[in-house]
């Protein structure tokens, strides 16, 4: 736990520093952006380094070393094609013992945390903050008991800025990159662009009619899942069940974007956005019970947060509101981190204790 502790301390040190917001010419680099970007290489190299050099952390880290096995010995495995053809490019070059897997886990673990960096970086309208919900969500250590999930969940988040910029092509093109390493990314293909809609008063109406729909005939949704995701059914992850904690969650956002509504959604667009996709992942957490892997999908909605909850931050115009606000929403994620640290040594999460190849 000391060795996570210190790692966000750092890693939120070195982002007070980053200033995302200066603008300069074409091939011109300012000697602030020049800091910024070796302090964000800084960021880059404590979060992969501390991913990459894990040794058995996480719950799915023997199931993966097995995939790894079963594909050097060209057995079925459940795993997408892109996933698959790293693994065997890598066995290629460090053959199949120990070495390779870490190599694996280290492409893995450059890959998410540089996407997720960088999409920080590019969208973020208050940086500092947008990190600090990054690392007390647990985005980044639950990258390492969820391999290909993140590294996807990253390239979304990574995506979205060319939705906002209405680059249909390139956001599909990222999109279908990332779903060769895990199919369910496809589901934030038609939930984007929804978000994009401006919606009116009057669509609330269908909206709940639909919603409805998911309440009342959950096994006809399931079916049409099943269609696409069909080795979910009747899986471990094909629970029937919620998260309560992602509803607060959402809850929460939902109600500070409402106060102040007028001030920093009405009229931006990009707000706008994340803040129709945390009321789909809302009513996805509360009306789709029945779907295998929820928080997963949830996810791909609810983590536009780490550029909501700033944003709206930004925007509150009374002074003592904006502290008030502030302290009591920075107060809420610490909470949510030191809950989150203490679950860690559960056996179906075991992201603690953390041990490493290195000194092992």
């Amino acid at each position: 736990m000391i060795l996570y502790l210190s790692l966000t301390a750092a890693v939120l040190v070195l982002a007070v520093f980053v200033n995302n917001q200066i603008k300069s010419g074409a091939g011109i680099v300012t000697r602030q952006q020049l800091c910024g970007y070796v302090l964000l290489a800084g960021m880059f190299l404590l979060l992969a380094g501390v991913s990459a050099c894990r040794l058995g952390v996480g719950n799915d880290y023997g199931e993966y070393l097995q995939i790894f096995e079963n594909l050097s010995q060209s057995r079925h495995v459940s795993t997408e094609i892109g996933f698959n053809a790293v693994v065997l490019l890598v066995q290629y070059f460090f053959g199949t013992g120990d070495v390779a897997a870490r190599v694996i886990f280290a492409v893995f673990a450059f890959g998410t945390v540089f996407f997720f960096l960088r999409a920080i970086y590019d969208q973020s309208k208050w940086f500092w903050y947008s990190i600090f919900l990054f690392m007390m969500q647990g985005y980044f250590f639950n990258s390492m008991t969820q391999v290909r999930y993140y590294f996807v969940l990253s390239i979304a988040l990574y995506a979205m800025k060319y939705v906002q910029q209405k680059r249909w092509t390139v956001f599909v093109l990222w999109i279908l990159f990332a779903a060769l390493f895990h199919k369910t990314v496809l589901f934030v293909l038609p939930v984007y662009f929804a978000a994009t809609w401006a919606f009116k008063k009057w669509h609330a109406l269908p909206i709940a009619g639909f919603c409805a729909t998911l309440l009342l005939f959950p096994e006809f949704y399931r079916r049409l899942i099943f269609l696409i995701y069909p080795f979910y059914e009747n899986s471990l992850f094909d629970t029937g069940t919620t998260s309560v904690i992602n509803i607060v969650k959402s809850l929460g956002v939902l109600v500070l974007c409402l106060l102040y509504y007028k001030q920093a959604i009405q009229g931006d667009e990009v707000n706008r956005f994340y803040f129709y996709l945390n009321i789909g992942a809302l009513l996805l957490y509360i009306c789709c019970s029945f779907m295998p892997v929820i928080s997963r999908m949830g996810y791909y909605m609810n983590i536009s947060n780490l550029f909501l909850i700033p944003g709206v931050l930004q925007k509150i115009p009374d002074k003592k509101q904006k502290l008030f606000f502030v302290t009591a929403t920075t107060a809420a994620f610490a909470l949510y981190f030191a809950a989150f640290l203490y679950k860690a040594y559960e056996m179906d999460i075991r992201l603690l204790p953390y041990t490493d190849w290195i000194f092992h």
